[in-house]
């Protein structure tokens, strides 16, 4: 388990397309426990392979429960199945380091993946989870979601004080 590097906006691997999944491997395995141990350390909610320069179709989430405990979820190879409804919201990115901009979302998604264990399951996330998800979906196309912001990016010390008035 180790702390990987993060790749930032202007590194060419987060605009590339990532490849499928054929099998999970014990390189697989160490790369998604990184995977989390990275996205903690930065104190992230969400972390997809090629933001640690791996161009494979893999992303951690982790958005807690309601009393604040972890609740990671793994998705290989994953498909939004379908979206719902309309949420607008601020933004970051651990590739974006200190900003944060609007960006609107499906409200619910249903979603088909592969856990660490290449087992296939479905589910159905609405929120902050919902939000994550498809922000991380996103990443293994190659969009960031500077791509997204409706209106301009914030530095994070802004944003609090327009959040605060």
């Amino acid at each position: 388990m180790a702390i990987r590097n993060i790749r930032e906006l202007g590194d060419d691997v987060l605009r590339k397309e990532c490849k499928e999944v054929k099998d999970v491997n014990r390189r697989t395995r160490i790369l998604i426990d990184d995977m989390f141990d990275t996205m903690y350390e930065a104190n992230g909610v969400g972390l997809a392979a090629p933001q640690v320069g791996i161009l494979k179709r893999i992303f951690v989430v982790d958005v807690g429960d309601e009393e604040g405990n972890n609740k990671p979820f793994v998705f290989v190879n994953p498909e939004i199945l379908e979206r719902d409804g309309v949420q607008v919201g601020f933004e970051g990115c651990l590739s974006v380091p200190g900003k944060s901009g609007k960006v609107a979302r499906a409200e619910k998604v249903k979603v088909k993946a592969f856990n660490a264990d290449m087992e296939e399951f479905e589910m159905e996330a609405e929120g902050f989870l919902a939000r994550a998800i498809q922000h991380e979906y996103d990443h293994l196309n190659g969009v960031v979601y500077v791509d997204k912001v409706e209106g301009r990016l914030y530095d994070n010390e802004e944003l609090q004080e327009v959040e605060a008035e």
